[in-house]
């Protein structure tokens, strides 16, 4: 009998004191405790969260959804340091980083983060290998390094012939599955993706899709924003937000 079949005959007490013991036993890679964010002052101040709890487990593969203004793109880029908490704690591996300085903070987003966006974000005078090789530049890798990894990695995507081509010689999948490679190259604690679906089509979101079930069955811990529901399945548990908190998280 296969296990997950094993596990619907257990009664939920159980199922529940189980899924407790697993999760005592992953390590905590990103922790929001009590963070508020407030926009503006006075009459216009907006409060965008609202003492917000939310806990990243090693491994996971976790879906944020909710309306526009319920708090999930606030909550994104806290937890991809690029905004702050005003206030409430935000730890990283362990690591209060609301409190870091600039610098400290765009180190962290260059060696445990990686980003994939809508608009995929890339350089278009230059090549598809050397957009992923960019955060290696920063962080300092050796140049032969760096080459050999990112070929790795774009290989490792589908685009190994691919590699010299520019940006607007690539389709939108393409290029979305550079912008991948790239927030992958620097073996990030955390991979963010907003909405990395939002421009492509049916079939290119599938492939996109299968991509991200691929990097979650090597370990990649991944936090992506959408707001379809097809989307959302593909990930292993569902965060949804409203009124700048999360009111629920189901199991897929």
């Amino acid at each position: 009998m296969e296990l997950h079949c094993f596990k619907k005959l257990l009664p939920l007490q159980v199922r529940t004191q189980l899924a407790n013991q697993f999760k005592s036993l992953r390590k905590t890679v990103a922790c929001l405790t009590n963070v508020n964010k407030f926009y503006g002052e006075g009459s216009v101040q907006v409060k965008a969260l609202d003492n917000l709890n939310l806990e990243v487990f090693q491994g996971d593969y976790l879906a944020v959804m909710g309306a526009s203004g319920s708090g999930k793109s606030t909550a994104m880029n806290i937890l991809g340091c690029l905004d702050r908490p005003t206030n409430g704690t935000y730890k990283l591996n362990g690591t209060a980083v609301e409190k870091l300085d600039d610098d400290m903070l765009a180190d962290i987003r260059n060696k445990e983060l990686g980003f994939v966006f809508q608009q995929f974000h890339l350089l278009q005078e230059i090549s598809a290998l050397e957009n992923v090789m960019l955060p290696m530049i920063y962080a300092c890798v050796p140049s032969i390094e760096r080459e050999n990894r990112a070929k790795e990695a774009l290989n490792k995507v589908g685009l190994g012939n691919r590699m010299t081509n520019l940006p607007n010689q690539l389709s939108g999948g393409q290029q979305q599955r550079v912008a991948i490679a790239r927030a992958i190259i620097n073996q990030p604690s955390l991979l963010l993706a907003d909405e990395p679906t939002g421009a492509l089509d049916s079939k290119t979101t599938e492939d996109v899709l299968n991509l991200f079930d691929q990097l979650h069955h090597q370990g990649i811990t991944i936090v992506l924003v959408t707001h379809e529901d097809n989307v959302a399945q593909r990930a292993k548990k569902i965060a949804r937000f409203r009124d700048g908190k999360v009111v629920e998280i189901s199991q897929n």
